[in-house]
């Protein structure tokens, strides 16, 4: 059974939450717009910690992080976490040139204490593109607690981690998150290419790949280059992962990535990891029955927050964003990326998620499903939990099978 400080914990928890989310609803029902998703919205609420502001270069944990507003239309952003086992501060005369438009030096790792001068052969990294939980209605991108989630991530998995701000409901209700989703994988797509089209042209006239392209004096327009994607990225490794209702979105955008075949080329999800996802039906399954009272998000709180996420008219718990076992909706599962669940002993979700694994292995897709004792929905993944030792152990668990599918050298690594 979880701790006595982790019942304590949950009870507050779930009164905080019910106000908050029953402060939404009556704010949502004054509104007249008809439920129609705001075009620009919010990605975090006021009264949540965030981590501060970036560009970060700590190292305490020897990760670097950025974040970038990626879409002029909406609040959609991203963090971008960069692990090096060392890596050193750009000098002040290096940011005042960025500054002045000069050619921007970009992130340079460094080998014990000296900057590696870059020469076009730096480390390329998977990425892994992170979505948040919070019910559709909470949490962020860079919130102190998935800041530190995604941390441990970038380290344990050795890749690049982004961390998406999608827009939150009752705001911009769905398909608004999916379509954020969505619209990253696009992005990065976009950058790759502008990435190997500057490249290929030798524009900036430096030695390496970041010399090469970041000059802002350039008419190519190659200031909208990302330097840290465009000098680490691997995107032909790109894995997706999303804890709690941003495991809905994974699978989501793992679902249109399968049925639009080439549109966000050179991006290529080999795998994606589903973190006690957020999935419920209109029968209910052995745990929503004998867990609907259970610790942090009971059945009762997350039926607030699909209420507050789902259109009125479209309200249905096996709404297509709610349950993935409902047939004829998507591509077929035996087309599905391989797909690793995590799941929590005493979470009332557990039962929908191991069914939709099981259906995925029914296609002979690799699905494994990791079941931990003890623990609770986003045991992982929640500030007051992030330190425990079953958190570490869940983090580890999904390198050791992230790196099946992200190794350079193909699947030497069994899990």
């Amino acid at each position: 059974m979880p701790s006595v400080a982790v019942k304590l914990y949950s009870v507050f928890f779930k009164l905080v939450l019910k106000h908050r989310l029953q402060s939404l609803l009556q704010s949502s029902s004054v509104q007249t717009s008809g439920n129609k998703p705001d075009p620009f919205g919010f990605t975090c609420r006021a009264d949540e910690s965030t981590a501060p502001a970036n560009p970060s270069f700590s190292s305490a944990d020897g990760v670097a992080t950025k974040d970038i507003h990626i879409d002029p239309l909406s609040s959609l952003s991203i963090r971008i976490f960069l692990p090096s086992p060392n890596f050193t501060v750009p000098s002040a005369p290096v940011q005042k040139q960025a500054q002045n438009g000069e050619a921007y030096q970009g992130y340079r790792p460094s080998i014990n204490g000296v900057r590696r001068q870059s020469k076009g052969n730096s480390k390329k990294l998977p990425v892994i593109v992170q979505f948040h939980g919070g019910g559709f209605v909470m949490g962020s991108n860079i919130s102190s607690a998935n800041d530190f989630f995604c941390r441990r991530i970038a380290k344990v998995c050795d890749a690049m981690v982004i961390a998406v701000g999608y827009r939150l409901a009752p705001e911009s209700r769905y398909p608004a998150a999916f379509d954020d989703g969505l619209k990253v994988l696009s992005w990065l797509g976009k950058q790759s290419n502008l990435a190997s089209i500057a490249s290929t042209k030798g524009l900036g006239g430096g030695g390496g790949a970041e010399g090469r392209i970041f000059n802002g004096n350039d008419t190519f327009g190659s200031a909208s280059v990302e330097p840290w994607l465009a000098a680490h990225a691997d995107l032909s490794r790109c894995v997706l992962l999303g804890a709690s209702c941003g495991a809905n979105v994974a699978n989501h955008v793992a679902c249109r990535a399968v049925e639009s075949g080439k549109q966000f080329e050179p991006v290529k999800v080999v795998a994606q990891v589903l973190m006690y996802p957020f999935f419920i039906g209109s029968v209910p399954t052995h745990s929503e029955l004998r867990l609907a009272n259970s610790y942090f998000y009971d059945k009762a709180m997350s039926l607030l927050s699909w209420k507050l996420f789902l259109p009125e008219k479209e309200f249905n718990l096996d709404h297509p964003a709610a349950n993935p076992l409902v047939p004829g909706r998507g591509p077929p599962l035996k087309h599905m990326p391989p797909t690793l669940t995590v799941v929590a002993e005493h979470d009332w979700m557990r039962d929908r998620a191991i069914a939709y694994s099981e259906e995925l292995r029914k296609v002979n897709v690799d699905a494994p499903v990791l079941d931990y004792k003890d623990t609770v929905h986003e045991f992982a993944s929640l500030d007051m939990l992030l330190r425990t030792p079953q958190a570490q152990a869940c983090a580890e668990d999904i390198a050791i099978w992230v790196k099946k599918y992200i190794s350079i050298r193909g699947h030497e690594l069994s899990y």
